[in-house]
């Protein structure tokens, strides 16, 4: 990480911090003045710091904790959402591990600041260490009486616990999480009603990513100005980066919004190793996208990247140099979703068997023409039609590969090259 104490995660990557650690750089005071400010101001406060969700979605946060704590139910119920089933995706896990005190902080002000008296942090069983750690931090937190019944005198109670899932991808949709919460098939529902309304057992619920929680605490204890002061005029604070693939430097870094791809890669990562250069960046994951270099100058934020059709998500960035394979790593990512889909709607299950065997014709070299107008339109269908975000964003890889690597499928043509051509132009 980037060990930078005046951003939000002030961390080394090899660093542990443990409750006095944490406690020494001012951990848990922003609990006290939140509490003494009263949960309307702490949702002012972070309404003012345009925070948005870290998970992927990037809904202000400010706005959903409002949501729940003017719902007419005072049961209400908080999750962290630490599934983290992102292939190429470990900020999450690296904060549950070496930063729980402030995750732990963040989850009990937004508790509170939302009415929520219990509070569950979800984490996929694939993360035992996390696991282990999450519960041993919770005890020691209690213990110095900043969690369970009335915190700190005022009145307020949360009784927080871990909720070990059972390693579906799925499940990081937040209400697939929430039917495997209840005993049922992790599969998606139709919304509205959003969680926010009916969530947890038909309760108001506040769910959000764990990234998103952690920045709860420097923005109550610095304020919304503060944290604006980072980033850009669109996209506010810090995100954290998870690069991986062909670089030198791969790992965990905390990257101030406005800082460029090619920043990221060749500044934090060092770029590509000797002899070898960048052919191509995936960018948010399995679910994210592919593009090739001349889109690295993007700089990381919502509207930029928008612009650019590009996917934060996650914040995965997988590099790729010139010795890799287009449609091999495509189809790695289509071969995982078709694992991964639930199988409840048609688009998903249907267009992902599909397009697993077009590109395997592909990669064999047996593919025609007709199959690229194929692929297109699958993944048309099911960013239209599928039911939950997996079908939608399974094929977006897929799609802008199709975009910025067009000539590789040609490639995997049987026809001969001159034809194809004449073939595909017709199609296009």
């Amino acid at each position: 990480m980037s060990g930078n104490k005046e951003l939000v995660f002030k961390c080394d990557f090899d660093e542990y911090m443990d409750f006095g650690a944490y406690k020494a750089r001012g951990g848990f005071k922003a609990l006290r003045e939140a509490m003494e400010a009263g949960p309307e101001k702490v949702i002012e406060t972070l309404k003012n710091s345009r925070l948005r969700g870290r998970g992927g979605a990037a809904f202000p946060t400010g706005a959903k904790i409002e949501m729940v704590s003017k719902a007419k139910d005072k049961t209400r119920y908080i999750i962290c959402n630490g599934d983290e089933g992102e292939p190429g995706t470990f900020k999450d896990r690296f904060i549950m591990t070496h930063l729980p005190f402030q995750l732990l902080e963040g989850i009990i002000i937004s508790a509170y600041a939302a009415g929520a008296e219990r509070g569950f942090i979800y984490v996929r069983h694939e993360y035992p260490e996390a696991q282990k750690e999450l519960k041993r931090a919770i005890a020691t937190v209690e213990a110095a009486g900043f969690l369970g019944e009335n915190i700190l005198g005022s009145g307020f109670s949360l009784k927080l616990e871990i909720f070990s899932g059972a390693g579906s991808y799925l499940c990081g949709e937040e209400t697939a999480l929430l039917s495997s919460m209840e005993g049922k098939k992790g599969r998606p529902r139709l919304k509205p009603p959003y969680p926010t309304v009916a969530g947890l057992w038909d309760k108001p619920t506040l769910i959000n990513n764990v990234e998103t929680l952690s920045n709860v605490p420097c923005i109550t204890g610095k304020g919304a100005e503060w944290y604006r002061s980072i980033g850009t005029e669109d996209s506010h604070g810090t995100k954290l980066i998870s690069l991986s693939g062909d670089v030198r430097k791969r790992g965990l870094y905390e990257i101030p919004f406005g800082t460029t791809f090619r920043e990221i890669i060749y500044g934090f990562g060092g770029g590509p190793k000797d002899g070898r250069e960048v052919k191509a960046v995936n960018i948010g994951g399995a679910s994210g996208v592919l593009v090739p270099p001349e889109f690295l100058d993007t700089p990381l934020e919502y509207a930029s990247c928008a612009k650019a059709g590009i996917t934060i998500g996650s914040g995965a960035v997988f590099v790729l140099d010139d010795t890799r394979e287009i449609l091999d790593n495509v189809h790695n990512r289509v071969r995982f979703f078709l694992g991964e889909s639930c199988g409840k709607c048609t688009p998903c299950r249907e267009g992902l068997r599909q397009i697993d065997i077009l590109m395997g014709k592909f990669r064999e070299g047996t593919a025609v023409a007709e199959d690229i107008e194929k692929l297109e339109r699958y993944t048309r269908v099911m960013q239209d039609a599928a039911f939950c975000g997996l079908g939608q964003a399974a094929g977006n890889s897929l799609i802008s590969s199709l975009v910025h690597y067009r000539d590789e499928y040609i490639r995997g043509c049987a026809l001969p090259e001159t034809e194809t051509k004449v073939r595909e132009e017709a199609l296009a």
